[in-house]
């Protein structure tokens, strides 16, 4: 089983550079009104979907409102990620952190107010 998350959204551009500029995304597909996107290791992907359009069926069309939902991205070296993330002047919207169950991690947001979490894991101390 793959899971593939999908927003839809009318920012799609916005969406492809962010990804692309600042998380190193690769395009797996796009046409006019889809983008899927690929994680550097082709390890996951998530897709953008414009709304309203007419080939998709009505269940798809109601783009997302800004609220009620995150990414979780983790990565080995997270310090080096929020070093070249706050380099490129991205609104770090969580500043580098520990917490007391293991995580190191800090978050941002995309362009359609999507909280990401940017995470490596490690043992309790």
């Amino acid at each position: 089983m793959k899971l593939n998350a999908g927003i839809v959204t009318s920012k799609l551009a916005e969406s492809k550079a962010f990804y692309i500029e600042n998380l190193g995304f690769g395009v797996t597909f796009e046409n006019e009104f889809y983008l899927l996107l690929h994680t550097p290791n082709n390890e996951a992907e998530i897709s953008f979907l414009v709304p309203n359009h007419p080939s998709q069926q009505t269940l798809f069309h109601l783009p997302f409102q800004g609220q009620g939902m995150y990414l979780t991205i983790e990565v080995e070296q997270v310090d080096e990620i929020y070093k070249s993330l706050k380099k490129k002047g991205v609104p770090i919207k969580i500043d580098i952190r520990n917490e007391p169950w293991g995580d190191r991690h800090f978050a941002i947001e995309d362009p359609n107010g999507i909280g990401i979490d940017i995470v490596s894991y490690a043992a309790p101390e």
